[in-house]
């Protein structure tokens, strides 16, 4: 501030030819002094009446304002401290609230200037009169005094004018407020509608640089905080009746139930007297500061409209001894003497004895005081912008304090030096400084409309908005309550559409704003846990969403247990062939010594139904939960236990029938097959599928994993089978196996039935064989735990299959047909073709073919 007074000082511009034509602006209340401060108010209001007719009302608020001024300055004048020796006078213009009127008194301002000069002697024996100008309370005409007086340095400080444009020092270089600027106002207006859930309001601005700067910084911060404006309309308090009524018609058909008024409190004036007309009750305020606090208006909202308003104003303060001064009304005396007799009889409602005769009013005397006395003039409840008046005053006050304390007027080096920046505290203890754009600090308290049961309206503060400080902390709400519209205690709500709840997402309605929306359920696994999402969140792969559609919990983990019902039938199934081949064992052994069992080859017999009783205990490896050892256990305990299995039945299989290709002449194959022989073949066919599993299990061996593509909603724990190349060998060795018993007992199914067992094992075999060409695409076409159940039932329905097959018959005879387990049922009562005996522990002998037929056969006997 001292910069721009000391750039002013040092000019040396003369102002003389820059003038309108016309008569001269006069001040309404002057005073001389060493150093004379500007004024900028305006004293009447005009504008347009119904009939076109220009009307003007006396302004007590700004009257209020100029009172302000003249008390800091006296106050000054009376200090010891500031200013000491240099008495500040004022020149006090009115305006009459018309720009060109204001320009004019601007100009008049500058003209008291002619005796400026650079001679900084001449400074100190007749400073320059107005080193700067308290004023305009509009941001229009501001913005109009800011351009004509920016160029020639001349300090202008508002103390109610807050367009943000003022702010831009390009522009308005000279330009300071003692009021934030509406950036930061409009910033709190958005925030403290988004705090209370509105995300669907209405707009009035006032069409002036205030109105229209102010709301789009509102629309863009409400924007990017998810608000949508319906409607935005503007009005200015000169425009025609008509053109008010269609901004209340606007709003009577709209459907969003709050209304953001940034207007000034001349037009919020006129729109009240207009709305009275119209039953707009029930709709929420939310207003700026240049109305919300005015009690003027409360009196005017006759039909409490406003009832319940809320919105940001300047926080409030106070100023010992402003009031009195205010109430005292003498020095107003020094008014010129036409607007003098205006404020007095205004003020008392009296006339003077000149004035013509009106039977309503009483006779001034002049002597009147203000006691009893009830109107806007003794109205204090805008004791916050007289602050900002009164530190505008001391701002400047301060400045030409550090100007003359460094001796920039009257010393030689005056351009050489600067002064630190004005940071002063009030007497009230209020810290007042400049950034450098010229505005203060942005505070602001909250306040709500709160009628009386008498009707006067209580400015009740609710919270507090700090700029300085992080933005999820600068809208701070008190805990008491708020009354709103209508008297409720219950938040309005004003939506365009109702709010998605958790499990729903939004869809934009097409040609509509963003805060119209349908809300549609999020889809299976995808999950929205926050109200109004704008999307839904897939959930993780081992998760999934519930029924609500509002968390992901996480997926029920299945496998094939023993306490679900498939499993307890499979191990059921399973230990009842273990208990039934345990049985046909015991049976076998009771009867080992019997001709059914010794020609039946014995030692393989026993060695096969200890390979099914693995087969069938094989088969619980594959229930319950897979950990790492299950996984390589029960695929290889099943390709070894089958194989040997297979390999028991396909020596018997291969003894039967090497036999029979024995019997023709100059044959001696079954020195190839005897017992030694018969044990290596077994020991040689599972070798190899030990190799295999060996093989399998070093590379890439089975192990544990979780299907989680197989259910959306389950994680099936399964074994993965490691290397697929490792389980098909074993499946194929398995399979080559039976093939070859299914061909070898094909072969030798026309032997002697008696003691022939390669028809059963040939059925047998079909079985197996069977059960296994459908269980492959049975296995890879079934989902989940079903494809080891499907396993689980091939493992068991061919391991039953040979057992049935190949020791039933032979039980059947032990147990109910003894009589036929004898040799002479063994060797037939027809001449048989050939004879083979089929116990691992005896060796075959041919006799003469000379020996009578009745002897040709003889039993074979033990080794």
């Amino acid at each position: 501030l001292e910069k721009l007074i000391h750039a002013f000082i040092f000019s040396g511009i003369n102002y003389s030819n820059s003038v309108f034509t016309g008569d001269p602006e006069i001040a309404q209340l002057s005073q001389d002094g060493d150093i004379v401060l500007g004024g900028i108010f305006y004293f009447h209001s005009s504008w347009k009446n119904r009939e076109d007719m220009y009307t003007q009302n006396l302004n007590f608020r700004e009257f209020q304002f100029a009172q302000t001024m003249l008390f800091a300055i006296e106050e000054i004048n009376n200090s010891t401290d500031l200013l000491p020796g240099v008495s500040l006078g004022y020149n006090i213009y009115d305006t009459c609230g018309s720009i060109p009127k204001t320009i004019k008194v601007a100009l008049a301002l500058n003209n008291e200037n002619v005796n400026t000069s650079s001679n900084s002697d001449t400074l100190c024996t007749k400073p320059v009169q107005v080193q700067a100008i308290v004023g305009e309370t509009s941001s229009s005409p501001s913005t109009a005094i800011g351009t004509l007086i920016g160029p020639f340095h001349i300090p202008l400080i508002s103390h109610f004018a807050t367009c943000a444009c003022l702010s831009d020092k390009t522009k308005y270089p000279s330009f300071l407020r003692t009021i934030p600027s509406d950036y930061y106002q409009s910033r709190a207006l958005a925030q403290l509608v988004k705090h209370f859930g509105w995300t669907w309001v209405g707009a009035v601005r006032t069409n002036d640089d205030y109105g229209n700067n102010g709301m789009a910084t509102f629309t863009e911060t409400a924007e990017q905080l998810g608000v949508c404006l319906e409607y935005s309309v503007s009005f200015f308090r000169t425009d025609s009746t008509e053109k008010i009524h269609k901004v209340i018609e606007t709003i009577q058909a709209s459907t969003s139930k709050v209304i953001v008024a940034f207007v000034s409190h001349l037009d919020m004036d006129v729109l009240i007297h207009e709305m009275a007309n119209y039953n707009l009750t029930g709709y929420q305020w939310v207003g700026s500061e240049s109305w919300i606090s005015d009690s003027q208006i409360a009196v005017v909202d006759k039909n409490h409209i406003l009832d319940g308003a809320i919105g940001v104003s300047i926080p409030n303060t106070h100023v010992s001894g402003l009031r009195e001064f205010i109430l005292d009304v003498r020095p107003l005396r020094s008014l010129n003497n036409d607007l003098y007799k205006e404020f007095w009889e205004t003020l008392f409602s009296c006339k003077f004895k000149h004035e013509k005769s009106d039977e309503n009013y009483r006779e001034c005397t002049g002597q009147e005081d203000l006691t009893g006395v009830e109107n806007s003039f003794t109205d204090m409840s805008l004791m916050p912008i007289f602050n900002n008046v009164y530190k505008g005053v001391y701002a400047v006050a301060h400045a030409l304090h550090e100007i003359l304390g460094c001796g920039k007027i009257c010393n030689n080096n005056v351009k050489e030096k600067e002064c630190r920046e004005i940071h002063f505290k009030t007497k009230e203890g209020e810290e007042v400084y400049f950034n450098e754009n010229g505005d203060p600090a942005a505070k602001y308290e909250v306040i709500n409309w709160q009628p009386r049961e008498n009707g006067i309206v209580d400015f009740i503060t609710v919270g507090v908005y700090d700029a300085s400080l992080p933005f999820d902390e600068q809208l701070k709400l008190q805990n008491r309550s708020i009354l709103w519209s209508q008297g409720s205690n219950q938040v309005p709500v004003s939506m365009c559409s109702e709010k998605c709840p958790p499990g729903t997402r939004k869809v934009l309605q097409k040609g509509k704003p963003v805060c119209c929306h349908d809300c549609i359920g999020c889809a299976e696994g995808e999950m929205s846990n926050i109200t109004d999402a704008v999307t839904c969140v897939r959930c993780p792969p081992e998760s999934w969403s519930n029924e609500r559609r509002d968390a992901c919990v996480k997926k029920e983990a299945v496998f094939l247990s023993y306490n679900e019902i498939m499993g307890i039938l499979l191990t059921t199934a399973a230990l009842f062939g273990t208990c039934v081949t345990a049985i046909v064992t015991i049976i076998f052994y009771k009867n080992r010594k019997t001709p059914l069992v010794r020609a039946n080859n014995s030692e393989l017999s026993f060695l096969l139904l200890f390979s099914l009783t693995l087969c069938f205990l094989c088969s619980l490896t594959f229930i319950g939960q897979p950990s790492k050892w299950s996984c390589m256990l029960r695929h290889t305990a099943f390709g070894i236990t089958f194989v040997l299995c297979l390999s028991c039945v396909l020596g018997k299989t291969m003894v039967v029938l090497m036999a029979f290709k024995a019997t023709l002449p100059g044959r001696n194959l079954m020195k190839w097959f005897g017992p030694t022989q018969q044990r290596l073949s077994v020991l040689a066919f599972t070798l190899v599928q030990v190799i295999i599993c060996i093989l399998w299990l070093s590379i890439s061996p089975p192990f544990p994993s979780k299907n989680l593509k197989e259910f959306k909603e389950k994680i099936i724990l399964e074994c993965a089978l490691g290397s697929a190349v490792g389980f098909w060998s074993v499946l194929g060795y398995i399979g080559l196996l039976a093939v070859l018993c299914f061909v070898f007992a094909f072969l030798a199914r026309k032997l002697p039935d008696n003691f022939n067992e390669a028809k059963f094992i040939t059925f047998s075999m079909l079985i197996f064989c069977a059960v296994w060409i459908t269980f492959i695409p049975a296995y890879v076409s079934s989902p989940g735990n079903f494809s080891v159940a499907v396993e689980i039932f091939a493992i068991l329905a061919s391991t039953f299959g040979l057992l049935i097959c190949i020791f039933i018959p032979k039980c059947y005879i032990m147990l109910l047909k003894p009589e036929k387990n004898t040799k002479k049922h063994m060797m037939g009562k027809g001449p048989p073709k050939a004879s083979v005996c089929n116990d691992s522990r005896s060796r075959w002998k041919p006799v003469s073919p000379s020996t009578p037929s009745s002897s040709f056969w003889k039993i074979p006997r033990p080794f």
